[in-house]
């Protein structure tokens, strides 16, 4: 009865440690690929990238500014070892004076209040201003749910459109990467 059940546990062990051992190369790939987005010496705060990994295959999502952006970006994601193919889904935001405006009106804001100065004075500040067509989206982390209200009073007190808070906090961002 007793080899039965440790045989039993042995094939289960074996046939469950592939799919283990790839999601633990596709987090280690999703690390390399987050580092290399934010070394990016040209990633602002009014960029916004997101990466899926699966299997080696880099799917980079989200916004930027300029359109050599998204090309650097899927160069310096096709060298890091573990990735097969990048696809690239990132778009350019479109040119705008108004929205031009409204980004660093925000960003002076947001970052000029006294309760974000940490974030600020960070190598690459956690809140990041997506504006497009006059509608802004906040992304990113911060430490708590009064920051995320904050920084949506904030950027919702200037002439935009619509203002969205898809900032996370750090409890949230660590349950995410406990789930993988």
């Amino acid at each position: 009865m007793f080899a039965r059940f440790a045989t039993a546990l042995f094939v289960i062990a074996i046939s469950s440690a592939p799919a283990w051992a790839a999601q633990r190369q596709n987090l280690d790939v999703f690390k390399d690929v987050s580092q290399q987005v934010l070394r990016y010496p040209n990633f602002t705060v009014f960029d916004s990238v997101h990466a899926q990994v699966n299997d080696g295959i880099v799917t980079l999502t989200g916004k930027v500014t300029m359109p050599y952006k998204a090309t650097d970006l899927e160069r310096r994601v096709a060298k890091i070892d573990g990735v097969r193919q990048v696809n690239n889904d990132i778009t350019t935001l479109p040119v705008s004076l108004f929205d031009d405006e409204l980004r660093f009106r925000i960003s002076r804001a947001i970052y000029g209040n006294s309760n974000f100065w940490r974030y600020g004075a960070m190598v690459n500040p956690p809140i990041h201003i997506i504006v497009e067509g006059g509608r802004v989206t906040l992304e990113g982390v911060v430490n708590s749910n009064i920051d995320r209200m904050l920084a949506r009073s904030i950027a919702s007190s200037f002439n935009a459109f619509s203002v969205t808070s898809n900032l996370k906090t750090d409890a949230e961002v660590q349950l995410e990467l406990e789930r993988l």
